[in-house]
């Protein structure tokens, strides 16, 4: 998609070097990606933030320095202004995503938009249309497309070393109290206020098969998921409909527990106190009375076992593609580990192999038998260096294609 050019005296300019940018949601995603300024000050600025908590909106305004004057409890505030920076960052929630991404796109500003890009295809496609209209650059935040070892992956492939691919076997395994917290207490608990969890989880996943597919097209799909364990026929006998008030021999024996998850940190959940996923429980910091104060009056102080939550805890999906090659992708919700995908790429001449969190990509030979260990880069450290250091690629794209005009056509 091309490039507006609609220029202000806030927006980068011809020999300016800074692109600048507006924040919608300054949630994990938006604060993490607007720390792109502290890396990199002489090409990037935030210049305005909108979100309706003020503390997420006030955190980001002193991390950017952004005036009084330029922090907004609601975007729309933003729409009858006229353009005022180059680009705008949204990082709503995923049913919010269309109508600022619509209305961002008809004024004339360049969109990052968080993933999943819309919760209904109809959605999607008015988002590329209207940015098509409006002569505007596009990127969904795909950030997985960066890592390391999916860049070797797709490396490995187009380089002819395992013959045509055939299969690819993908596992996506979420966390067992990840789930809970996210998928039966959290934002993404119920599909009518969200999205449907394969959706909002496997997204990345569903668009790493159809890149390693490369010009191979998805023809036919199949799925099978089910909701297990997390309803009300589960509920032992005697817990209490909070885990704070829960009898002690009854929350204990609850791996599913909001003390474990929260406060205690069983063995089994190393994310400690104030970090990721405490920090989402609170308006402001996670200090332990506030933390202790939301397990006693909100959603993630509940019982599993007794809430309204409709989103699939597995899902399988087969797809064939052209050519005959198949794909297939498992999203469990009860596994230990937590986001740590597994994929297997089968090939006529070999195979490759690769857990998230392994040094090196596996690559097997059919014809000398060897197995050769492709190294991986260590991931940075710092300022976005989640996802394997693809934060900070996606962020290094998109700033250089806005500063370069190099937009795909």
């Amino acid at each position: 998609m091309g490039n507006s050019h609609v220029k202000s005296a806030k927006m980068s300019e011809e020999g300016d070097d800074k692109t600048t940018a507006i924040v919608i949601g300054a949630g994990m995603r938006g604060y993490g990606y607007a720390h792109y300024q502290m890396i990199m000050p002489e090409e990037f600025q935030v210049i305005a933030v909108a979100d309706p908590k003020e503390y997420q909106r006030n955190r980001l305004q002193m991390l950017c320095e952004i005036p009084d004057d330029m922090v907004f409890q609601d975007w729309r505030e933003l729409i009858d202004r006229d353009r005022f920076a180059d680009c705008v960052i949204i990082c709503t929630q995923d049913q919010q995503h269309k109508e600022p991404a619509v209305a961002f796109a008809k004024k004339g500003y360049h969109i990052l938009l968080e993933k999943p890009m819309a919760t209904t295809e109809e959605d999607c496609r008015e988002i590329v249309r209207v940015c098509q209209e409006n002569n505007v650059y596009l990127t969904v935040c795909h950030v997985l497309r960066y890592t390391p070892w999916v860049k070797k992956i797709r490396e490995l492939i187009d380089s002819g070393a395992i013959g045509e691919v055939v299969n690819i076997q993908h596992l996506e395994p979420v966390g067992y109290w990840h789930f809970a917290h996210s998928y039966v207490r959290g934002n993404w608990h119920k599909e009518s206020e969200s999205s449907p969890s394969l959706l909002a989880k496997c997204c990345h996943d569903v668009d790493l098969i159809c890149h390693w597919m490369g010009d191979r097209k998805c023809r036919s799909v199949s799925s099978f998921g089910h909701l297990s364990h997390f309803n009300k026929e589960n509920k032992p006998k005697n817990a209490a409909s909070r885990c704070l008030d829960c009898p002690q021999n009854i929350e204990s024996q609850c791996p599913y527990s909001a003390k474990k998850i929260y406060i205690e940190e069983s063995p089994g959940i190393k994310t400690g106190n104030k970090g990721w996923p405490v920090s989402v429980l609170t308006s402001g910091p996670p200090d332990i009375e506030s933390v202790t104060e939301a397990l006693r009056t909100g959603p993630y102080g509940r019982c599993v076992y007794d809430l309204d939550n409709d989103v699939m805890s597995q899902q399988v999906v087969n797809m064939q593609f052209t050519g005959g090659a198949t794909a297939s992708l498992s999203m469990i919700g009860f596994t230990e580990s937590v986001c740590a995908r597994e994929v297997n790429v089968f090939g006529t001449r070999g195979e490759i192999r690769y857990k998230d969190g392994m040094t090196d990509v596996v690559r097997i030979d059919f014809n000398t038998g060897q197995r050769h260990f492709h190294e991986l880069k260590a991931p940075p450290r710092g300022p976005l260096s989640g996802h394997g250091g693809a934060d900070r690629c996606l962020m290094d794209h998109f700033e250089h294609a806005l500063h370069h005009k190099d937009f795909p056509r």
